[in-house]
């Protein structure tokens, strides 16, 4: 909104300083600073209305050390990072843009979702929450809808790099060094050195013209990709501080690939898929990184605030589109490292239990616990310890995935 205003403003009065509104980065450094005084401010009274409305977490004895003095800690905290999300969101970004009205469809919808799972725990007093088929359907939903607008939408674009011999000079004396606009399903591929994927080539045994088939596999990708990460944020989201660092890690970086990929000289430069319009993403990304550092001030050991599902889940669907819309999902195993490793665990303890207990009548254990993080601290090792080094192993794969712009 206050984007749409000083531009009003430059336009119509030359008002000074309104010219700043249009750089990306101040508009994003913006966001990122009042999203974080938002959420370690306001923080404390949504923790204390919380707490007068009694909405604490139910803790299910599972033999873990500290665990039954965490009973009553408020819960359903994810408000707090939704709220300090989209607040500079709405007033700093395009909102025309339809990234930017994609992820705030996406952080309403999970946290719809996730709000409804805390509420029935909370104050149904059913611990399992809403049931787990209601929480796939929405999440589908959600990737089907985020998968038709990018690949229907108009605005969804990519330009893609020249030839040599094609790449002239303008009549300005710049080099046009990337072709039209054009819609595409493809997408990046990290390591390789033609490193782009085609979506649509999976029809190509259909003839010649298999491209119009590829939204078929875009949106199957759209709705694994956001179901996998949101499911895996929710499993992270375990211990106190792991599920909000983690994320921030994986969120400030996917700021940097956004950027990039929205700002044709460094896409240029790097040689990355130049996307229009999508560095606009990063007012909102940087808005969401200083929400979830801001609720870290409180979600830390001992934790004062949870984050719940309403929180778990909105960040894991956020992330989600958001690599899937700057083309960088391939990335994910790398980057969201952690909420894979956390998904996998628990694949694998849940099938080799059911496995052993069909062969051998008795059901056994590849970890202590799952997810990963659980089996740590039954090893003895204390929550902040497992914490902290999670967020270094998060860090490393951050770089690690930073360093695909380049390491081909």
């Amino acid at each position: 909104m206050l984007y749409y205003l000083f531009e009003y403003l430059e336009n119509q009065f030359s008002f000074p300083g309104a010219s700043v509104f249009q750089f990306i980065t101040f508009r994003a450094a913006s966001a990122f600073i009042l999203s974080l005084l938002i959420s370690s401010i306001f923080g404390k009274r949504i923790i204390s209305f919380l707490q007068r409305q009694q909405v604490g977490e139910s803790i299910r004895d599972l033999g873990l050390e500290g665990q039954i003095q965490k009973a009553g800690t408020p819960t359903m905290g994810g408000v707090i990072i939704i709220l300090a999300t989209l607040i500079p969101a709405l007033l700093l970004a395009k909102l025309d843009n339809i990234y930017i009205i994609l992820l705030v469809i996406t952080t309403l919808w999970m946290g719809l979702i996730g709000f409804l799972d805390d509420y029935i725990k909370v104050f149904k007093k059913d611990k399992a929450g809403l049931h787990g088929k209601f929480k796939v359907l929405g999440q589908v939903g959600l990737g089907i809808i985020v998968g038709s607008m990018l690949y229907f939408n108009d605005g969804v674009t990519i330009k893609e790099q020249l030839p040599k011999e094609q790449q002239i000079e303008n009549k300005q004396g710049k080099r046009v060094v990337f072709g039209d606009a054009h819609k595409s399903t493809k997408t990046t591929v990290p390591f390789f050195k033609n490193n782009e994927l085609e979506y649509s080539k999976a029809f190509s045994f259909l003839g010649d013209e298999y491209e119009k088939y590829g939204w078929i596999v875009f949106i199957f990708i759209t709705v694994f990709i956001v179901t996998g990460i949101s499911n895996g944020a929710n499993l992270t989201d375990g211990i106190d501080g792991l599920a909000a660092g983690s994320s921030a890690i994986i969120v400030i970086t996917l700021a940097l690939f956004a950027w990039v990929s929205g700002n044709i000289i460094f896409a240029d430069y790097l040689d990355v898929m130049y996307i229009p319009n999508s560095g606009e993403m990063t007012v909102f990304i940087l808005a969401f990184a200083g929400a979830l550092i801001g609720f870290l001030w409180y979600n830390t050991y001992p934790a004062q605030i949870f984050m719940g599902d309403t929180g778990s889940l909105t960040i894991g669907g956020i992330i989600a589109v958001i690599a899937i819309s700057i083309r960088k999902e391939l990335l994910l195993p790398i980057l969201a490292g952690i909420f894979v490793i956390e998904n996998i665990s628990v694949i694998i303890q849940v099938f080799w239990f059911k496995y052993t207990k069909k062969k051998f009548g008795i059901g056994r254990r590849v970890f202590k616990m799952a997810p990963l993080h659980h089996h740590y601290q039954k090893i003895g090792y204390h929550e902040s310890k497992i914490v902290v080094r999670f967020w270094v192993i998060g860090i490393l794969l951050a770089v690690l995935a930073i360093v695909t712009l380049k390491l081909r």
